[in-house]
């Protein structure tokens, strides 16, 4: 089913310095979202995700919880962030750690290039230091501090003072990279996205790039400098590597060209490593860029940042106990457009479970079900003649299909999500004006009973395999429902972008009895 186009996509690299909250979870769902997609297009898929355990904020919270850092981040990764992607039902294929060997081998080998290549050189830097974001500030990032941190300047993402560093370091030549960086920008206008985003770096570059301090010499937790065991590489340096050593950089050539470039999912706060930063380093390295980036907006709480100093973040198990995982994954992939800030709400996500999940898409495949069970003894009926109200529905399914992918193409499964929901929609307003159970009560109408129920039963089936990528569980009891895997096989190997077709789920398939795909939920918050 491979047809043969490379397409490998990164979550982000988390910082595991405290427990995963729904912002994590949400990035991750989307990235998951978008390979499963692909995987079922066809397409070699591969998913990277994985944690970045070095610095020195990793160190101080070990030190505040009395352990070593190593013992700290395999704690944290074992217990809360391998557990997540059980959570939310994520296929990765991979999950690397920037404590492993196999990462910090490959980064010796890229910075050592970099190095031979002339973009690194020794020199003296002083300037303030944010620990939360393990990043120098620039004067347009530093605030005066309020309340007990006033008279102080502090970072404006974290409101915490910053730090005065003054040590010896070793330079990265960022600052020859600009117009090289300004040129990729325009000849590929969708390597950073969405727009905002683009515009954002591209003004940020044209403002000038600073060289870049790559190593640190006053503490020893990251993986040490190879020509001066007396630095440690820095750890956004070590943490952006994660993409291509995982993928076998330096070390296993084949790999690495079936799979690189990658895209990247990012949140808009680290979009400058990311867009800036990275492209620059893998030039200098004589290394391909990545194929794109893009940035998602933050999710809101209570109009606010989650943060786990403000204490807004929410553990995703506060949902999926509640609604399960598909209603997550759906919730936060539908109900904000992928590339801007989101808000939050208890509220708006139970509205939406009931109307959407529990009475719209639930609904239709219960109904459809017990009516093939009640009036066909459980046997999907072939279709008669179909009148124009049956190739309505037969052109919705088709065009959902085709600008799905569409959508995600452009990275937006929110749009692909709308469109997929036309046919929910539209197949619920066909039940209600074909009326199925007044058909059923006249012999002579029995035909068109079974053309109306073969055309929902065959909807059904296009929505469990284009929403298959969104919500893997519910779209799996359906299938089963269906009798689908006896006459079709496998749902994850149901071609994606051959779904809209029509006539694909055979008459005579045995269906079975559905239990709510979203049972109620009682109202507890």
């Amino acid at each position: 089913m491979t047809s043969g186009r490379s397409f490998y996509i990164t979550t982000p690299i988390y910082y595991p310095s405290d427990v995963p909250h729904i912002g994590h979870g949400y990035t991750t769902v989307a990235v998951d979202t978008l390979a499963r997609w692909h995987r079922q297009a066809g397409d070699d898929t591969w998913m990277l995700t994985g944690t970045d355990e070095h610095g020195q904020k990793m160190m101080r919270a070990a030190s505040a919880n009395g352990s070593t850092p190593q013992e700290w981040v395999d704690k944290l990764v074992s217990q809360e962030w391998f557990p997540l992607l059980n959570t939310l039902d994520v296929a990765n294929d991979d999950f690397i750690r920037t404590t492993q060997p196999r990462h910090e081998e490959r980064v010796k080998q890229f910075v050592q290039a970099i190095y031979d290549r002339g973009y690194i050189y020794a020199g003296e830097f002083e300037a303030l230091y944010c620990v939360g974001c393990e990043e120098f500030k620039t004067e347009s990032e530093i605030v005066d501090g309020e309340g007990p941190f006033e008279g102080l300047k502090v970072c404006a993402i974290h409101s915490k003072p910053l730090e005065l560093l003054q040590e010896k370091n070793y330079f990265f030549k960022l600052s020859e990279f600009q117009d090289k960086l300004l040129e990729l920008y325009s000849t590929v206008p969708d390597f950073i996205r969405p727009e905002s985003a683009r515009n954002e770096v591209v003004s940020f570059v044209k403002n000038g790039l600073k060289d870049l301090s790559i190593s640190r010499s006053t503490f020893d937790w990251g993986i040490t400098v190879p020509w001066d065991e007396s630095h440690v590489i820095y750890v956004w340096v070590d943490a952006l590597l994660n993409y291509a050593t995982a993928v076998g950089y330096s070390s296993d050539p084949a790999e690495f060209a079936r799979r690189w470039p990658a895209y990247h999912v990012v949140g808009k706060d680290i979009l400058r490593f990311h867009a800036v930063i990275w492209p620059a380093m893998l030039m200098a390295a004589g290394v391909e860029v990545p194929r794109g980036v893009f940035a998602h907006g933050w999710l809101l709480v209570g109009g606010e940042k989650m943060s786990k100093s403000k204490l807004t973040g929410i553990a995703p198990t506060e949902i999926t106990e509640v609604f399960g995982s598909d209603a997550y994954r759906f919730y936060f992939l539908s109900a904000i457009a992928f590339g801007q800030d989101g808000s939050f709400s208890w509220e708006d996500l139970s509205a939406r479970y009931q109307s959407e999940l529990a009475n719209g898409f639930g609904n239709l495949a219960s109904r459809t079900t017990a009516m093939v069970d009640r009036y066909f003894e459980g046997v999907v009926p072939p279709a008669g003649a179909y009148s124009e109200a049956d190739l309505g529905i037969q052109k919705v399914v088709r065009d959902a299909a085709t600008m799905a992918d569409s959508a995600i193409e452009r990275f937006r499964i929110d749009e692909a999500i709308d469109h997929i929901w036309a046919i929910v929609e539209a197949l619920n307003g066909y039940i209600t004006e074909n009326e199925p159970w007044a058909l059923a009560k006249d012999e002579t109408q029995r035909e068109r009973l079974g053309t109306v129920l073969y055309t929902c039963a065959e909807g059904l089936r296009a929505l469990a395999v284009l929403l298959s990528p969104v919500m893997p569980v519910s779209t799996e009891k359906l299938w089963v429902a269906l009798g689908a895997p006896e006459t079709l096989g496998r749902l994850q190997d149901q071609p994606i972008r051959d779904a809209g077709g029509w006539g694909i789920l055979p008459a005579g398939s045995s269906v079975s009895a559905l239990a709510p795909l979203f049972p109620r939920v009682e109202q507890t918050v």
